[in-house]
């Protein structure tokens, strides 16, 4: 992805009102997706996000044998069916699994290739080459997997399944749903129980889906396990909107004097909703509303006004995990608040889709604001009244959570700011600027 090409962002001049539904959450797309592939038969999918990354799991799926039918729908997102390989197994690929910017499609891929005996070659683009692998790759090997080369923390790597693979019970080193996922999949054709434990609650989707594919899974708070060998069948799944994209629409709600929104049929997961903790601990008007259920996600409403007085306050390391993919819009959201907000263990954040951390630091410094990372901690010393600079110019390193928290220093700020390379948002939220400006009107 280029970051050449520089999109301008405007103060807004009106508030933010009205009814929003997002596009449907990305981790549970990819999930829905890759599992049907695995399963037996034909599932029914609905409500699939359309994005970069979401095709990326379809493509390499669709390279592995599963037949994927799924089209745009009336609201953009992807609905159709996808019939899996089953017991027969993938086909082996003739080209590299090209994952593209997607390290949950890369991730996941490990574990479901895992149980068979093909040789395929795991790749993506240069952002997703720079991501650790290793974290995935030494508990598969203990179950049996060969990886080419064996020591290698980076793709492009060539995995060959083993087909008796060793039931474990691994100690994973970070909270990483990527992570345990790709353990748990494996462990569906593994004998006996695998389990593996975390150092704190990483995202369950998987867990919660696994069982609608027909494979008894256990979840505790920092504890899952798998018992195989299972056969998946197909399911039906209908995906809920993402919330770590209706952070962004919150964020900028709170922000922007005189707004109000109400955004629906959003994931309230529990371990996806960590945003809306930290953000009522900064004293926001903000608040989730259950209305039901999709399988075992909770959906419901999120409620959101303008707020004018935020306080920084602290996220504790053990909450992490339920904001790794919000840091940056919550810590633009303390830029604005009176006192230090502290963002604890959150070395992870640099090795995301970019050097996340610094880039957090370096964008808040461009907007005045004293920021800095001590022993693993991000601290952000607010200003409510934060004025910012004239031409600004912020790069987004290819990271689409940057760019959108960036367009929103502009959107909500009082002067003009420039985003170099916007278009990554593409990965996870395409019309993100589509509704706010339909929540503007």
């Amino acid at each position: 992805m280029s970051n050449e090409k520089s999109t301008a962002f405007a103060p807004l001049t009106s508030p933010l009102k009205g009814t929003a539904k997002l596009p449907g959450d990305k981790s549970i797309s990819h999930r829905a997706v890759l599992f049907a592939a695995m399963a037996e038969g034909m599932s029914h999918l609905a409500g699939v996000l359309d994005s970069e990354d979401v095709r990326s799991s379809i493509n390499v799926v669709t390279q592995l044998g599963a037949k994927v039918d799924l089209l745009p729908s009336d609201d953009g997102s992807l609905e159709g069916t996808v019939t899996g390989w089953g017991s027969n197994g993938p086909i082996q690929p003739t080209e590299p699994l090209d994952c593209g910017n997607s390290g949950t499609t890369a991730r996941l891929l490990m574990g479901m290739l895992a149980p068979w005996g093909i040789e395929a070659t795991i790749t993506g683009d240069d952002s997703l080459k720079r991501r650790p692998m290793r974290r995935n790759t030494a508990p598969l090997m203990k179950m049996g997997v060969q990886f080419k080369p064996a020591e290698a923390d980076h793709l492009p790597i060539t995995e060959n399944g083993c087909k008796q693979l060793r039931a474990i019970t691994y100690d994973a080193p970070m909270a990483s749903a990527q992570l345990k996922t790709a353990v748990l999949l494996a462990g569906v054709y593994a004998k006996g129980k695998t389990t593996v434990n975390e150092p704190a609650p990483s995202r369950n989707h998987t867990e919660l889906m696994l069982p609608e594919f027909g494979v008894t899974t256990t979840a505790g708070t920092r504890v899952a396990t798998v018992t195989g060998p299972a056969l998946m069948h197909a399911s039906d799944i209908i995906v809920p909107g993402d919330p770590s994209s209706a952070a962004f629409l919150c964020a900028a709600a709170i922000l922007k004097p005189g707004s109000a929104l109400t955004i629906e049929n959003v994931s309230l997961n529990p371990a996806r909703i960590g945003f809306v903790r930290t953000l009522e601990r900064m004293g926001a008007n903000i608040a989730e509303h259950r209305t039901g259920a999709e399988g075992k996600e909770y959906v419901g409403t999120i409620t959101v006004s303008s707020t004018g007085s935020l306080r920084g306050c602290e996220v504790p390391s053990q909450h992490f995990a339920s904001i790794i993919d919000e840091v940056p819009i919550l810590a633009l959201v303390a830029a604005h608040a009176k006192g230090v907000t502290v963002f604890r263990g959150v070395s992870e954040l640099r090795v995301k889709e970019s050097d996340r951390l610094q880039a957090i630091i370096d964008g808040l410094d461009k907007l005045g604001v004293d920021a800095w990372e001590e022993g693993g901690n991000l601290f952000v010393e607010g200003d409510p009244g934060l004025e910012i600079p004239e031409g600004v110019v912020f790069d987004t390193h290819g990271d689409h959570r940057l760019a959108m928290t960036w367009a929103i220093a502009g959107l909500t700020g009082n002067t003009p700011v420039e985003v170099k390379g916007f278009d990554c948002i593409n990965v996870s939220y395409p019309n993100f600027l589509t509704d706010i400006e339909r929540l503007c009107s």
